[in-house]
């Protein structure tokens, strides 16, 4: 079994998952918009070059995500998009990216568990735990 976070956007996801394949060092495996598809016709005009589903492999993992066109799009709450590391400045690295224009909830220092742990929500609305664990 894989589990794969799937993420819901309002608009950006092309944006978005440009921004985390760099930051994250991830490859785009699929990036496709609602136009030429069966699906076009389901979705407003302005929706058409929208995303209705993309792929981003990062190391042995996978996120997905689309652009929601729905009227019940609402910011993702509930959640978090955990990534561990075990190098503190790659993760300190990723962590700032990630945090610019958004919003820290907690930051990027050391805890009982471990030698960097830290949490935000990025300018596009995706919650993120990064974490550098102590050795057990």
């Amino acid at each position: 079994m894989q589990v794969n976070p799937y993420l819901f956007f309002n608009g950006q996801c092309e944006e978005a998952f440009n921004f985390y394949a760099q930051v994250l060092g991830g490859t785009i495996e699929a990036m496709m918009k609602h136009e030429g598809t069966p699906a076009e016709g389901h979705v407003a005009p302005e929706w058409r070059g929208k995303i209705m589903h993309a792929a981003l492999r990062v190391g042995e993992a996978m996120i997905m995500a689309s652009d929601d066109p729905s009227e019940h799009f609402q910011q993702p709450q509930g959640f978090y998009v955990s990534l561990h590391f075990t190098d503190v400045a790659e993760a300190e690295r990723v962590f700032n990216a990630l945090a610019e224009n958004g919003k820290i909830n907690m930051p990027f220092e050391e805890t009982f568990w471990a030698v960097r742990f830290g949490m935000l929500v990025d300018r596009f609305g995706t919650p993120w735990m990064v974490n550098v664990g102590k050795p057990m």
